[in-house]
């Protein structure tokens, strides 16, 4: 294992393949956040963390084209949900790690990369997974794993190959097959909102109208 895990070792992926049923069929990624698409905020808080980013996407490739990223649909049409993006990146990615991301969080951590690569330097893991505090619908409060927010080695292609082909779909069932350490972003100074996603416009407009 390196003693350290440099951003120019990592490409992140952008994971805007869905389907965008919750929120009528659009196209998620480009829907508008405070002016500005969904999926480009996210690549501005990704970007200065990596060396690179990719966008998986299924639909409207030029759109995200224009963003400045390569876009890289599923290999496959029967949107296998996140692990096929999972697998564009681990197919693609020219770095020895990729950080996946989804395309509705445009309040991800600025230091996301640094404290994944941290854990799983210290862990030596295969997979550095992101949690994070969610509070349910009764007010309790819990750190729940974020499972499209993983770092992991892009050797691990040929593991998620099997399980996918297998009828595996479920990222966590996958994740759990290999050494994952995970990575709690939930300290005194941590964003409560950072990995709040946005499902459907309702939940858009909430997330405009919350604090920074």
């Amino acid at each position: 294992m390196t003693h350290s895990i440099e951003p120019q070792d990592i490409t992140g992926l952008i994971l805007a393949g869905g389907r965008g049923s919750r929120m009528g069929g659009v196209d998620k990624g480009l829907q508008n956040f405070n002016g500005i698409p969904l999926a480009l905020h996210t690549l501005m808080r990704l970007g200065p963390q990596v060396e690179t980013v990719m966008v998986n996407a299924n639909r409207n490739l030029s759109a995200y084209e224009s963003f400045g990223a390569s876009v890289w649909p599923d290999a496959s049409a029967d949107f296998a949900g996140p692990l096929s993006g999972f697998l564009v990146g681990l197919e693609r990615a020219e770095t020895p790690y990729v950080l996946t991301v989804p395309c509705d969080t445009p309040r991800l951590p600025l230091d996301l990369a640094e404290r994944l690569a941290a854990a799983m330097v210290r862990e030596n893991a295969n997979i550095a997974m992101a949690a994070a505090p969610e509070t349910d619908d009764q007010g309790q409060t819990q750190i729940r794993t974020q499972p499209v927010f993983c770092l992991m080695k892009i050797e691990l292609s040929e593991s998620l190959v099997k399980f996918t082909h297998a009828g595996g779909r479920k990222i966590d069932a996958w994740t759990a097959q290999h050494n994952t350490v995970v990575v709690a972003f939930d300290a005194p100074g941590d964003d409560p909102l950072a990995f709040a996603n946005v499902n459907t416009l309702n939940e858009l407009q909430a997330l405009e109208n919350a604090a920074p």
